[in-house]
């Protein structure tokens, strides 16, 4: 069997920070992976992010320092970048670009994959229905997560999203029945070293790393890097998933320092800016991550997504928060004034939502009162806030009876039902039990959402009485 060589090319016409341009190549595709040969006879990757004509521009991975313009020397693969795929990658650590750095050597694989990932046929997904598990009692009662949805945590810095993470990481799980085909992919990106620390520590002394697979990206990792690990993590998840039929659950954060990669990789490329200096095509490349989520006819497996971002300055109508908002199917919004109260996790109950929870909820899948209990939660807490806005003018004394009962409940229900400590891991009977012991602080005429069967079955003001 005859063998062609792949060409080589020698020499570079330019080099622009983490970019370099070659002349003269020919057959060469869009996102093809190139080998770059440096004069000491050390070797790294590229990849292939600009063509005109026979002008190709490289991004290399390791970044362009010590590489020369003439003594370089490049060839091309002729394929995407791959990752290996195989059932061994839960309970190993890779670096963004999906190489093991846990010292327990290279993976065996069953087979590759494109990072890039393939279009899936809308026809061929199927409705998301029931719901995960996170034993918090917040996003399960008010914002259930639903298997095959993609849930992003808008958060902002300083809070404690990356201790809900550990929590969500630590808890998550579904149904009994199909539990123990269920995983998480985990992935960081733009951390700190004691954050990596933190999450790789966290996981090993809870007992869950083992079926956790973790793609790490330092923030003193390479940005071309950093644009890599939510792919190879997605890849991972889509074999694990549709191939393997886990129930994969994918947390990536922070996204914030992913589209602002993007941004510094793009104004490096000299393309022309959109709003805040972000790329005009954020919206589809972060589409292009969120759409590899979902449930597929013919497979039993999901993979579900909690995308998290830090918002910069707290502002929702950010780019980043903006466009994750139009993509995903709700959101669960961090409040900087109750995590200062010392409330975790300090979730903001009135701008959260979670879009496919009227489906994946009720007595099929959590219980039968769980839709009006959380329309009533919601109704309330709507009340406590109006409340608290005419106490600021008039004075607290002053207000009406009814208005007095729900600012109480605002109170117990911030410091019994959204405080939550961090190994505290209720099950859905406990939280909706909480809810209406909750709820029974106010007089029954006031649970307008609730049917007059449901009051009778759980409206018990005795309960009530424990919240002091």
């Amino acid at each position: 069997v005859q063998t062609c060589a792949l060409p080589i090319y020698a020499g570079l016409s330019e080099i622009n920070g983490p970019l370099v341009c070659l002349e003269g190549a020919k057959g060469v595709s869009y996102d093809e992976i190139a080998e770059i040969k440096l004069e000491d006879g050390t070797k790294r990757l590229g990849r292939v992010v600009e063509m005109q004509g026979d002008k190709v521009v490289l991004q290399v991975f390791e970044g362009t320092n010590g590489i020369s313009l003439t003594n370089t020397k490049i060839s091309f693969t002729g394929k995407p970048l791959e990752i290996p795929l195989s059932t061994e990658m839960l309970g190993r650590t890779f670096n963004g670009a999906g190489k093991p750095i846990d010292g327990l050597g290279e993976v065996f694989p069953q087979k590759y994959g494109d990072i890039n990932g393939r279009a899936l046929n809308p026809v061929a997904r199927s409705y998301p229905r029931n719901y995960i598990h996170t034993g918090i009692s917040s996003i399960d009662a008010l914002m259930t997560l639903i298997r095959g949805q993609k849930l992003p945590i808008f958060s902002g810095s300083g809070l404690s999203h990356n201790k809900l993470a550990v929590q969500i990481v630590k808890q998550a799980k579904i149904a009994d029945s199909e539990g123990k085909d269920f995983a998480v992919v985990f992935a960081a990106m733009g951390v700190q070293n004691d954050v990596a620390e933190y999450f790789r520590r966290s996981f090993e002394e809870t007992g869950v790393i083992q079926r956790v697979c973790m793609f790490l990206n330092l923030s003193n990792d390479p940005i071309i890097e950093r644009i890599l690990t939510p792919r190879c993590a997605l890849t991972v998840a889509e074999y694990l998933a549709f191939e393997k039929n886990m129930h994969i659950l994918v947390i990536m954060t922070d996204l914030t320092s992913y589209c602002e990669a993007l941004r510094e990789f793009s104004s490096s490329k000299g393309e022309i800016p959109g709003r805040k200096g972000y790329p005009g095509y954020l919206y589809s490349d972060l589409a292009s991550m969120y759409e590899r989520a979902g449930v597929v006819e013919g497979s039993t497996g999901s993979v579900t997504q909690i995308p998290i971002l830090t918002m910069p300055n707290d502002d929702i109508t950010h780019p980043i928060p903006d466009l994750t908002a139009y993509i995903t199917e709700g959101q669960i919004v961090f409040d900087r004034n109750l995590d200062q109260t010392g409330i975790y996790p300090g979730l903001s109950v009135l701008l959260s939502l979670s879009r496919l929870m009227k489906d994946g909820i009720g007595e099929q899948y959590t219980r039968a009162d769980h839709a009006d209990v959380s329309n009533q939660l919601f109704a309330c807490y709507a009340r406590v806030q109006d409340a608290r806005a005419l106490a600021s003018v008039i004075g607290e004394d002053e207000l009406s009876a009814s208005d007095k009962a729900i600012m109480k409940f605002g109170t117990m229900f911030e410091k019994y039902f959204l405080n939550q400590g961090f190994d505290e891991n209720r099950s859905m009977d406990e939280t909706l039990d909480l809810a209406w012991d909750l709820l029974s602080l106010l007089p029954a005429s006031e649970l307008d959402r609730v049917n007059e069967q449901l009051i009778k079955e759980h409206y018990h003001p005795e309960n009530a009485k424990r919240f002091v």
